[in-house]
C-alpha cells in the first residue's frame, strides 16, 4: 500500500467506497463485513460512507452503522483508518436522491452521524451536494460551526465547480481538505476541479472511478460490444497481467497532486483487488495511451 494525505492525516491512497454495501442489491451482513474487513487487511485505511446510503425505504444511516460494525469486529489495527461521511442528501420513495443544505438539517444530521460511527468527532465531514435552495455560502457556515463545535475534525465539499471549492476555501479556510467529484475514464469532466485541487493542495477524491471499466469486454465475448472508451485499459492490463481495474486506478493515480481513488466493492475479492492498484507503477508511454 502507498499512502497520502489528507489534510494533517495520513491515509491509504486507495479508499474503500462503501455505498454499495447498503443500497438496493447490497450483500447480507457477512458478505458486507467481511469487505470492508478485506479492505482493511490490504492496508486500507480510509473508508467513505455518507448518512444517505441506504434503500429508500432503509433507514438513514444504515451504511455509516455497516461501517461502524465493520471497525467493531475488526481483529486488527484500526487506530490509522479514517472514516469519511457526508452529509445534505437524502433518499426519496421512488428511489431518487434528494438534497437538503439547510444549516439547521446539516448540525443536525452531522450529529447523528457521529453517534452512528461512535466518535467524539467526525474524521472528515463532507457537504454532500450543493443545494441550489440555499445559499452555498449559508450551508459552507453550518460547517464551519461544527468545525468550531468540534463535531468535525476535517471538512470536506463533493459534486461542486470551480467556483464553489474557491467559496469552500474562502468560508473553511485550511480546514477544507478535500473535494470529492465524479472521476474516471470514462467521465473526466472535472479535470478543472481536478487542476484546482492540485494548486491549491486540496485532496482530489473521484467517486466511481472505474466508472463501468468491469462491464467493457475487449474481445467481445458473452456478447458485449467493446467500449472504446476502455480499450486501452483493457491492453494495458493484458499485457501487465493485472485487472483492467487495477489500471484504471493506477491511472488516477498518476494524476498530479493527492488523488485517492474510492472504488466500491462488495465482496472481499474485488475489495483486494483495488486495494492491489497500488503496486501498479504505469509507464510514460502507457499513461500517453490512457490519457487519449
Amino acid at each position: 500500500m502507498r499512502y497520502r494525505t489528507l489534510g494533517d492525516t495520513v491515509v491509504s491512497a486507495i479508499g474503500l467506497g462503501a455505498m454499495p454495501l447498503s443500497l438496493e442489491g447490497h450483500p447480507d451482513e457477512t458478505r458486507a463485513l467481511a469487505t470492508v474487513h478485506a479492505s482493511l487487511d490490504a492496508g486500507v485505511t480510509l473508508l467513505d460512507t455518507a448518512d444517505s446510503y441506504h434503500p429508500p425505504d432503509g433507514e438513514t444511516g444504515a451504511n455509516e452503522r455497516l461501517v461502524a460494525r465493520a471497525l467493531a469486529t475488526y481483529g486488527g489495527d484500526r487506530d490509522a483508518v479514517l472514516v469519511a461521511t457526508k452529509g445534505g442528501r437524502g433518499r426519496s420513495a421512488d428511489g431518487g436522491w434528494t438534497v437538503d443544505g439547510r444549516p439547521e438539517h446539516l448540525r443536525r444530521a452531522a450529529e447523528a452521524s457521529a453517534r452512528r460511527l461512535g466518535v467524539p468527532a467526525i474524521g472528515l465531514y463532507q457537504l454532500h451536494k450543493p443545494d441550489p435552495a440555499v445559499p452555498y455560502a449559508e450551508s459552507l457556515g453550518a460547517v464551519r460551526e461544527l468545525l468550531d463545535a468540534g463535531t468535525v475534525r476535517l471538512a470536506g465539499v463533493s459534486n461542486v465547480d470551480r467556483d464553489q471549492i474557491l467559496l469552500a476555501r474562502e468560508v473553511l479556510g485550511d480546514r477544507l481538505v478535500s473535494v470529492q467529484n465524479r472521476y474516471s475514464p470514462a467521465v473526466r469532466s472535472a479535470e478543472p476541479e481536478l487542476r484546482l485541487c492540485a494548486e491549491l493542495g486540496l485532496a482530489f477524491l473521484p467517486w466511481s472511478p472505474l466508472g463501468g471499466i468491469s462491464r467493457s469486454s475487449l474481445d467481445g465475448r458473452g456478447g458485449q460490444a467493446v467500449d472504446p472508451r476502455f480499450e486501452a485499459f483493457h491492453q494495458v492490463a493484458r499485457a501487465r497481467e493485472v485487472t483492467p481495474q487495477q489500471v484504471a486506478l493506477a491511472w488516477l493515480l498518476a494524476h498530479p497532486g493527492q488523488v485517492l481513488p474510492i472504488p466500491g466493492a462488495s465482496r472481499p475479492e474485488t475489495a483486494r483487488d483495488s486495494a492491489r492498484a497500488t503496486e501498479l507503477t504505469l509507464t510514460e508511454e502507457e499513461l500517453q495511451a490512457l490519457d487519449a
